[in-house]
């Protein structure tokens, strides 16, 4: 345990739907230990972002709620924490990067009040003060000029320079854990790259930990030392980024990783995909759901497989379909 930073246990998300509650996360167990970099991966609608909302408690009201399960860090539950006891973690201890910059963002203030109010939110320092620290964070994740732009809107600057923004942001109070969730969407390949250099030489400046949300098994590969790889709201399977591309076990993170263009691939040759969709929420079925994908009768799924350790640190849903050692 003094090992992790972050320990979740059991986490189940649901949402109300005139339905119903509806699981969105389902029972999900992951550790990110200190120091280290965490991925989380899979495709849209697998719970990904979810489970991101779920730690820090900024789901949709009153619709998501966490109807079970812990999240522990640095020994402390915050699923048991009211809200202003949260809003006093978020920032301090933890620091997101949310998905899309120019939402993130609000366009009425400038990008300096914004990173200001941070520091006014969390320190006890001047306005004064809190606007050179923003200047000052804007030298640390490498913007040109941040004495100009702490003036500028953030219509004013590009993709890049907004991801850079919101990096600031997030790592202005020096958090102990920093959540990615899809850093380098909508990016070009080189700011991808220049995003992720930076966010793992400030990981490595700070000494925090990081939770890396993407879909990109590349990113992943650059980026990360464990990775989760999940689908339908589930962990189907969890170990470290070397075992991941050099063993994979489960049939869905085969898949993904088949679907990779490889430089050995013929030129003008079709790539692989995974055939299906992931089903909708409320599609859901208590067995296998990658086999529910590959088209085996819903009658045939009743029963959830065995998540286990099939070899040191190496975690896997044992469907015996999709998982075939």
């Amino acid at each position: 345990m003094a090992d992790n930073l972050l320990e979740v246990k059991n986490l189940i998300t649901s949402f109300k739907t005139d339905g119903g509650w509806l699981r969105a996360v389902d029972e999900i167990s992951f550790s990110v230990p200190r120091g280290k970099t965490v991925g989380i991966v899979g495709e849209s609608g697998c719970g990904k972002s979810v489970t991101a909302m779920s730690i820090v408690q900024l789901l949709p009201q009153p619709m998501g709620q966490v109807l079970g399960g812990e999240v522990i860090l640095n020994g402390q539950d915050l699923i048991k924490l009211s809200t202003g006891e949260m809003r006093k973690i978020r920032g301090i201890d933890i620091g997101v990067i949310f998905q899309e910059p120019m939402t993130a963002l609000n366009p009425c203030h400038r990008i300096g009040k914004q990173i200001s109010e941070v520091f006014l939110l969390h320190t006890k320092i001047s306005k004064q003060d809190a606007w050179q620290a923003s200047i000052d964070i804007l030298k640390k994740v490498k913007i040109p000029a941040p004495e100009l732009r702490v003036g500028e809107y953030p219509h004013q600057l590009s993709g890049g320079m907004r991801q850079r923004v919101v990096i600031a942001m997030a790592l202005a109070c020096k958090p102990d854990l920093l959540i990615a969730d899809e850093p380098t969407t909508a990016l070009d390949v080189t700011v991808q790259s220049q995003i992720l250099d930076l966010i793992s030489d400030l990981q490595e400046e700070m000494g925090m930990s990081v939770i890396l949300i993407t879909h990109d098994l590349g990113v992943i590969a650059q980026s990360c030392d464990e990775v989760v790889v999940m689908y339908a709201g589930r962990i189907v399977e969890k170990t470290t980024a070397e075992s991941l591309f050099k063993e994979p076990l489960h049939a869905y993170t085969k898949g993904l990783l088949s679907s990779m263009p490889r430089l050995d691939t013929p030129r003008k040759s079709e790539l692989k995909t995974i055939p299906g969709n992931v089903a909708s929420i409320h599609d859901f079925v208590q067995g296998c759901r990658f086999c529910q994908r590959l088209g085996v009768p819903v009658s045939e799924l009743t029963q959830k497989p065995e998540y286990r350790e099939v070899s040191p640190n190496h975690w896997v849903e044992t469907c015996p379909q999709c998982y075939k050692p």
